[in-house]
């Protein structure tokens, strides 16, 4: 295995340096983050123009985005922006992009299975095409839905299988399956022969907050679509995320890829400088497991 990280925290920096601290540091891979680079959408890192010159080891192109959004000329571009990412990650010889399934937040669950069926299988024959897989996070993406519900199919160890069919894999992260109340250690131990690269993010949960909102999170007053009010994502060794028997199922299970922490730590946000910070405090609790 190699620890790395996801060069999305980073937006405004340069990918030649966030590859010349990250190797300093003793990281050994990128996951480098391909959003278009909308200026209206400065949250967004495209480090994509330099990853030809790397000399770590590039795990996967990374651009997670809705690729069943209810609205078709954006859904286009979408998929057109994935195919770019596909042509990239051949020419970089990596063989995967992370992406999400997303969802039609107009339709039921039942409804967007069908959609995905339909519209999804030309974007996997594209990439199986030049050498490369997709790689789904099981994030749920619950900002994205006007309620808060789920809206990436991938969110559920139900789903994972069926999206294994449409030749779509994992790029598993247990902060998730934390707060949905999936034990993840067991989901990664009975889906391991579908991950193809891991993201190390840990997750906070306050009880007494959820004894106030329930699962589904704060509804009157929400500051933000993706604020719960009763759990945060932390870096890992801060939260409820059992490292060391994760990381065992890794290595019992023969996984050799990329573990590749993704940082969405409030607390160790803000500046450049924090950010890095935070990435390394997340190294010291991996970095003594991953062999």
């Amino acid at each position: 295995m190699k620890l790395g990280f996801l060069t999305a925290c980073l937006p405004g920096e340069p990918l030649d340096g966030i590859a010349g601290w990250a190797a300093g540091q003793g990281f050994a891979a990128l996951e480098v983050a391909a959003w278009p680079g909308d200026p209206g959408r400065p949250w967004e890192a495209n480090h994509l123009d330099g990853a030809g010159a790397l000399d770590l080891e590039v795990s996967a192109v990374a651009y997670y985005e809705n690729l069943l959004h209810h609205d078709l000329a954006e859904r286009g571009r979408i998929h057109d922006h994935l195919r770019r990412c596909v042509d990239a990650a051949a020419a970089l010889g990596c063989p995967l992009v992370g992406t999400f399934i997303g969802r039609d937040v107009t339709r039921s669950v039942a409804e967007n299975l069908r959609l995905a069926e339909d519209v999804l299988p030309p974007l996997v024959a594209y990439a199986r095409d030049r050498g490369v897989v997709f790689v789904v996070e099981n994030c749920p993406m619950e900002g994205w839905h006007p309620d808060g519900y789920p809206a990436n199919l991938a969110y559920s160890p139900e789903l994972w299988r069926w999206m294994s069919g449409l030749g779509f894999f994992l790029n598993f992260d247990p902060s998730h399956l934390v707060w949905l109340g999936i034990d993840p250690v067991v989901a990664l131990r009975e889906n391991l022969d579908l991950v193809k690269h891991v993201q190390a993010k840990d997750v906070e949960v306050d009880p007494a907050a959820r004894n106030r909102f329930g699962v589904f999170g704060q509804l009157v007053d929400k500051p933000s679509p993706w604020i719960s009010g009763w759990w945060r994502y932390r870096v890992p060794g801060l939260g409820e995320v059992d490292w060391r028997r994760l990381v065992d199922v890794l290595h019992e299970g023969g996984y050799a890829g990329a573990v590749s922490i993704e940082h969405e730590d409030p607390v160790w946000s803000g500046t450049p400088s924090r950010v890095r910070d935070g990435l390394v405090l997340a190294q010291r609790t991996l970095a003594p497991l991953i062999v």
